[in-house]
């Protein structure tokens, strides 16, 4: 007779690994159905598509659940260092197809689909972007987060939940409209609320200095709940009607006004470097990192190295690296929490903090670092104000160091003598940083100070998005460029092969027909795929440089109907990018680009050798389509304002040409002395763009004449030289995919996995693993 099992063995039947793997068509088909009736409680009679999307999304997250779960435990088992990425921003777009290709799904999942007589398209397009950021840096922190995972690291991002993303782009006869993103209205299935691990957040009140110490006392507080991201529990909150078109200068206020009294995790601000409601957003600031040092506080207290009380070396168990100054506020808290909370004297707080904590720059505008007033920190953050006038005193002490007398203050500072470890973003930028922006800190503390480049996930944006072209790779060099993108180098033997160049300019062709066919369907345009794709897609701002674009597609314009009956080489331009609501002179670049459009589209003369298009609501969505078709990759911001773009290595990677920047000199010279450039600038002010508001464009003509603050005109004649230069390239196709293959050998560096392996070994002291974490069904060794 077998001895009766304790209620202890048997609950170690509640596992993963009798939960059966999911992985061949026949049990996706047979968890489909189940989610599809169990889960959602439908039936055929009554379905949608975006039920059957739901029900799709549903069994590829138990395949990646299981997983996750498998993974934790390992983690409790290891007890690895933790990596804890705190961002405002993370702009994931779309989960579905990335979740199946990074599972090794998406055939499997096809056929299923295909054999239920459904669509896949269609199911993929019911899914709503998750556009929790206004573009780059969010888009990077989506990388990174891949890599963190493709490199085996334990780590976690941690942001905002915001029920409203990124504002939906609408074009009204030329202008920017914009609409409240509602991006969870139907729901969201990747993610999984926890409201047992809500905890307090504090704000306002005042300090209280006792023999016991430090309280911060009178304070008031929300609750939020944590799934990957914090979000703020509003309860009680007026009706707003969120369909309908938000007035252009109240964006903000709009979505703000559902309930005024608990906004913070309510909306995502668009990055203008300027806030209307500057408590808001600092409370954004601070909720994010008040929440996130609760959670590591706590995982750190329940690891096998908190119980072993070995504190030198348990204290080098935690990473946490500050993406931009946007989560700054997570050095004065976690200082609050070791000397009011842990009671460790200021040394001892000062060196974990200082050993956890490591910071990234994205800007060398010094405008778009931030500065508080004193006066609202100290009303909504009075103890954090104290511990914050005490960093710099003590700094102040044992550095001379020239003062700030505007009673602002400055995060990028703070962040600086808070961290362990400083990083630009590219060489270039890196550079800058030291030179001019940062000079006197990295004087004072040179190793401090660190370059990486960034990168981007080949995963979503090659092996996902241009499966033609990851095939046609693969073919020659196999599969491990995935996960090592250096072994794009080897396509260099073959740039000289007949048959290779033609396997690369097909997939392109068949990448420019598709996408020619989605500009049909969604823009009502009629393009030229033999035309050459010329994109630049970037947020709309003076110093990305729309507008030197525009001299170009004008330039051009001007050429062909001076001279109509030569061969010029047939152009798409296609521009995209989303203005600030609060940013005017953006929203007029985006008017002048439609109103060139307009023109330029409907002239017969013209014909299909110039298009020009402005691609609304541009999104990761609608990236993950344009980028593979893309000939031509605009990157003309002035020399040295950009730090480190992203969407240039995406066009890269996915065989792309690049045109770039150069500096420029004197605008009155360069106006009076080039006549291409004085005709378009005179078109422009004289209404030929708009007929029936001649003066429309005024601003932009002051602006480019009086206050060329980023060199448009300096750069034009070397941008139009060198644009010749493309077209004569174009017109021989052999020599034009010879360079794409070159470019593609050269991406190596730009993975985000190169990225993540040096900040885990020069940063946070992690070396990265391939070691496979046992699948869900394995036993854990």
């Amino acid at each position: 007779m077998s001895k009766p099992l304790s209620d202890h063995d048997k609950r170690k039947q509640i596992s993963v690994r009798g939960i059966a793997g999911v992985e061949n068509v026949a049990e996706l088909k047979v968890a489909f159905n189940r989610h599809f009736h169990f889960t959602l409680v439908k039936d055929r009679n009554v379905a949608n598509k975006r039920d059957y999307y739901f029900a799709l999304a549903n069994t590829v997250r138990d395949h990646l659940v299981g997983r996750w779960i498998r993974t934790q435990q390992y983690y409790y088992e290891k007890d690895p260092k933790r990596v804890y990425y705190i961002s405002l921003e993370f702009y994931m777009g779309r989960t579905l197809q990335n979740t199946m290709v990074n599972l090794a799904l998406e055939n499997a999942c096809d056929e299923a689909i295909y054999q239920l007589g459904l669509d896949m398209e269609e199911l993929e397009d019911m899914e709503e972007d998750a556009g929790l950021g206004n573009g780059g840096l969010g888009c990077l922190a989506a990388c990174f987060l891949d890599s963190m995972a493709s490199l085996g690291l334990a780590a976690y991002g941690y942001g905002i939940r915001y029920e409203f993303g990124i504002f939906n782009q609408k074009i009204v006869n030329g202008w920017q409209v914009e609409e409240a993103d509602d991006w969870l209205r139907y729901g969201n299935p990747w993610e999984k609320a926890r409201p047992e691990s809500m905890r307090p957040v504090k704000f306002y009140g005042r300090t209280e200095h006792t023999p016991d110490g430090v309280k911060w006392v009178d304070t008031q507080m929300g609750e939020k709940n944590k799934v990957l991201l914090w979000q703020l529990d509003a309860t009680n909150e007026p009706s707003m009607n969120m369909d309908s078109v938000i007035n252009v200068g109240g964006y903000i206020q709009a979505v703000l006004d559902r309930n005024l009294c608990e906004n913070i995790s309510r909306v995502l601000y668009p990055n203008d470097n300027f806030f209307e409601n500057k408590e808001l957003r600092l409370k954004q600031e601070y909720f994010v990192v008040a929440a996130t040092l609760q959670d590591i506080v706590r995982r750190f207290k329940a690891s096998m190295f908190w119980l072993q009380r070995d504190c030198p070396h348990r204290l080098r168990r935690v990473a946490i690296q500050l993406n931009d100054t946007h989560p700054a506020m997570a050095i004065p808290e976690l200082m609050r929490v070791l000397l009011d909370e842990e009671k460790l004297g200021w040394d001892k707080a000062w060196d974990v903090c200082v050993r956890t904590c490591a910071y990234t720059n994205h800007t060398v505008l010094p405008e778009a670092l931030e500065r508080w007033p004193i006066d609202l920190f100290h009303h909504l953050l009075p103890r954090h104000l104290e511990i914050i006038f005490e960093i710099n005193r003590r700094f102040m002490e044992v550095r001379e160091f020239p003062g700030d007398n505007d009673r602002l203050l400055n995060m990028a500072h703070l962040c600086i003598v808070g961290s362990h470890a400083v990083n630009g973003v590219a060489r270039i930028h890196s550079e800058i940083l030291i030179a001019t922006l940062f000079k006197d800190f990295y004087e004072l503390d040179p190793h401090k100070f660190q370059n990486k480049t960034n990168g981007i996930t080949p995963r979503r944006w090659l092996v996902m998005c241009n499966p033609g072209l990851a095939e046609v790779i693969a073919e020659k060099i196999g599969e491990e460029f995935i996960r090592d993108l250096d072994q794009l180098k080897r396509l260099l033997k073959f740039v000289n092969d007949d048959a290779f160049i033609r396997d690369i300019a097909k997939v392109k062709q068949e990448n420019k027909l598709k996408f020619a066919v989605h500009l049909e369907e969604h823009y009502k345009v009629k393009i030229n795929p033999q035309s050459m794709f010329d994109f630049q897609v970037k947020r709309i701002h003076e110093y990305k440089r729309q507008l030197l674009n525009c001299l170009h597609m004008i330039t051009y314009y001007n050429r062909i109907k001076k001279e109509p009956n030569k061969h010029w080489t047939p152009r798409t331009i296609m521009v995209g990018g989303k203005a600030a609501p609060g940013y005017h002179t953006a929203k007029m670049i985006i008017r002048l680009i439609t109103a060139i459009g307009e023109v330029v589209n409907h002239d017969p003369v013209v014909g299909d050798r110039l298009k020009v298009i402005f691609l609304e609501n541009y999104r990761v969505t609608l990236a993950e389509k344009a980028i593979p078709s893309a000939d031509l990759s605009e990157q003309i911001s002035t020399a040295g304002t950009e730090a480190s773009g992203t969407g240039n290595m995406k066009f890269m990677l996915n065989g792309a040409l690049t045109i770039g920047t150069m500096d420029g000199a004197n605008v009155e010279m360069y106006y009076n002395r080039i006549p291409e450039l004085k005709q378009a600038m005179d078109q422009i002010a004289g209404g030929f763009f708009s007929p029936k508001q001649p003066d429309l464009f005024k601003e932009l003509v002051d602006l480019l004449m009086h206050h060329d603050r980023f060199k448009v005109f300096a750069d034009y004649e070397a941008y139009i030289k060198c644009q010749d230069k493309v077209n004569q390239l174009y017109k021989n196709p052999k020599e034009w995919t010879k360079m794409v293959i070159h470019n593609i050998a050269g991406c190596g560096k730009f993975s985000s996995d190169r990225t993540i392996a040096q900040y885990a070994r020069e940063i946070w002291g992690i070396e990265p693993s391939l070691e496979k974490i046992p699948a869900p069904d394995e036993k854990l060794k």
